[in-house]
């Protein structure tokens, strides 16, 4: 523990003089971050090291921020994100005190507030630097290379073609592929934007074209059919964008459909049914396999996790079981005839599979749709702030931001993630920038945007 001691000293230090590159650091950590179980067992608590102690002291130094009322912008503060991330913590405050299980509410909803403090209203300052946008993009790319090798190299050992390995080279820095996939869509955008914009030098576009090879190939090797459908839904999104097709006609049409389904769900789950292609190896029978809802056990088993969700809503819909205790309270409520072969009663097999489901069970009806509300600002922000825009440097940053988010928000009706640093540290950084620049497209009298 001694020997921690100069390096403890050398990031409090910088946390003090230099915020915005103490950010950029644990940006980089974010990738290649270890639980603490990994490196210590036994232990009745767990954390992603260094991040999350570096982003508890940022915490701490934010809330010190505001009590001296050292000149945080009050127009962050005020904006309409800014005010539906408070109802959304607020609520999740409630939910934790009326937790079963407060101790896990507690820790959950902390952790929940350095991600925002840090990289969304921390986030925010840090961006109007416009470097400090492709550093942090780049260093968190930079790092998950590092990871994308290390996957590879254990992955070989298997074959590449082995999709059963694909569930866990990865680990243990990141849980499993489906984060990890994740992850990859979630750049992806970016980094095509990068690569073929004529706004940026060649040897730029060159690093980010390699890295944009690098990222697609891993995300194929990944395996992850949440991840490729939710790059599908974000092209559809991009043109819809590019397209400037109006938001009207295509909410009555997706209400519609929404419609036609619940009204035709025998006759859909029934087609569903005879579909019994199983997840493989091979890309094309790996694709049509997402519609498998009789016999693939990963499509099975959220079902069950989905399932248990609402059945957990149906015993508490107002507080809901308390924020994070999902996995600790679900195995009552599954039911025999939907548990597969890979169901548990181990609070240890992941959580409700369900960025909209999972609030649901834990915080109740309001939970989700103080999580919807943000997702629905976000993008409504994000595309007024693209169609006000001017500079084609912005346009791309901000549509960049935008359909990141969106293969995010897409995969999170299959998976969550945002509990831990490896998704909630870009995401929150995606919204600081979108949010940046509604201000700097809106009143150019803000601090200037370098």
């Amino acid at each position: 523990m001694v020997n921690l001691l100069p390096f403890a000293l050398a990031i409090i230090l910088l946390a003090i003089m230099r915020l915005d590159k103490l950010l950029l650091l644990v940006t980089f950590f974010t990738p290649i971050s270890l639980p603490l179980h990994e490196l210590v067992s036994g232990l009745s608590f767990d954390m992603n090291l260094p991040t999350e102690p570096l982003l508890f002291g940022v915490l701490l130094l934010f809330i010190f921020q505001l009590a001296a009322n050292r000149g945080f912008d009050k127009k962050i503060l005020k904006h309409p994100i800014s005010l539906a991330l408070y109802f959304y913590l607020f609520w999740m405050l409630i939910t934790t005190l009326t937790s079963t299980m407060p101790v896990v509410s507690f820790k959950f909803w902390l952790s929940k507030l350095w991600f925002l403090a840090a990289f969304y209203f921390l986030g925010i300052h840090l961006f109007k630097d416009r470097k400090n946008i492709y550093r942090f993009v780049g260093l968190y790319c930079g790092a998950f290379i590092l990871v994308i090798f290390y996957a590879w190299s254990r992955h070989i050992s298997y074959g590449l073609t082995d999709e059963q390995a694909a569930h866990f080279v990865m680990n243990p820095f990141y849980k499993d592929h489906t984060s990890y996939g994740a992850m990859l869509a979630f750049f992806i955008p970016f980094l095509l934007g990068l690569t073929f914009s004529s706004e940026y030098k060649i040897r730029n576009r060159i690093l980010s074209g390699i890295t944009l090879v690098l990222f697609s190939a891993a995300l194929v090797f990944s395996y992850t059919r949440a991840a490729w459908l939710s790059l599908a839904v974000a092209f559809i999104v991009w043109l819809i964008i590019k397209l400037k097709i109006r938001f009207r006609p295509l909410f009555v049409t997706g209400i519609t459909f929404v419609v036609l389904i619940i009204l035709f769900q025998t006759q859909v789950l029934m087609f569903l049914e005879r579909n019994n292609d199983q997840s493989s190896s091979n890309l094309a029978t790996h694709i049509t396999s997402m519609a498998n809802v009789s016999t693939d056990a990963s499509n099975l088993e959220r079902i069950n996790r989905w399932s248990s969700a609402i059945r957990m809503f149906e015993e508490k819909p107002v507080f809901g079981w308390g924020p994070g205790t999902y996995m600790f309270q679900y195995a009552p409520f599954q039911i025999s005839n939907q548990r597969t072969i890979i169901s548990t009663n181990a609070g240890d097999a992941g959580n409700a599979h369900s960025e909209y489901l999972g609030p649901l069970a834990e915080s109740g009806l309001l939970g989700t749709l103080s999580f919807v509300l943000i997702a629905i600002l976000i993008l409504y922000v994000g595309i007024h702030t693209y169609t006000r825009a001017r500079e084609k440097e912005v346009r791309l940053i901000v549509l960049s931001a935008i359909i990141g988010i969106v293969t995010y928000l897409v995969h999170g009706f299959l998976n969550n993630f945002l509990d831990t640093d490896k998704a909630a540290i870009p995401f929150w950084g995606f919204t600081a920038i979108i949010v940046l620049f509604d201000f700097y497209t809106r009143d150019k009298k803000l601090e200037e945007v370098r």
